[in-house]
């Protein structure tokens, strides 16, 4: 006998779960990466927007413009968050600070002021082309 479908009711409560769950791990994954590389690696938020996408399909959240939304917030979210925490975290090791202590003094204006720095052309062209990435494959 195959297994049940998930209900539609399910899949309304469970899909916020997933999809903040996945941001905050793929956000980490982003982190890492870019510490480890030196760099920002902005054409990670073409990866995100794969996997917002993909986390709002098998959430079972119905196709339409509504799933597409969610799909570029939550792009915009993981590549606010990443690029936050790594400003901070490279801002903390020179400080001595631990990265969420810098995350917490981190301000936007001085974040804003660090982005244009070290996020290079390919990487604002990812950041700008992620959401729309987004929208589209969950559309």
């Amino acid at each position: 006998m195959p297994p049940a479908a998930p209900s539609a009711s399910s899949a309304r409560w469970l899909a916020p779960f997933i999809l903040l769950l996945g941001g905050l791990c793929f956000s980490l994954i982003w982190v890492l990466l870019a510490l480890y590389l030196g760099r920002q690696s902005g054409w990670m938020a073409l990866l995100a927007a794969v996997d917002a996408a993909l986390l709002l399909r098998f959430a079972g959240v119905r196709p339409g413009a509504r799933r597409a939304t969610v799909a570029a917030v939550a792009t915009l979210a993981m590549a606010l968050l990443a690029n936050w925490f790594i400003m901070a975290s490279q801002l903390g090791f020179a400080l001595g600070l631990l990265p969420w202590e810098s995350a917490l003094r981190l301000g936007p204006s001085h974040a804003w002021t660090l982005a244009q720095l070290a996020n290079d052309t390919l990487d604002r062209a990812c950041l700008l082309a992620s959401p729309l990435l987004a929208a589209w494959l969950a559309k």
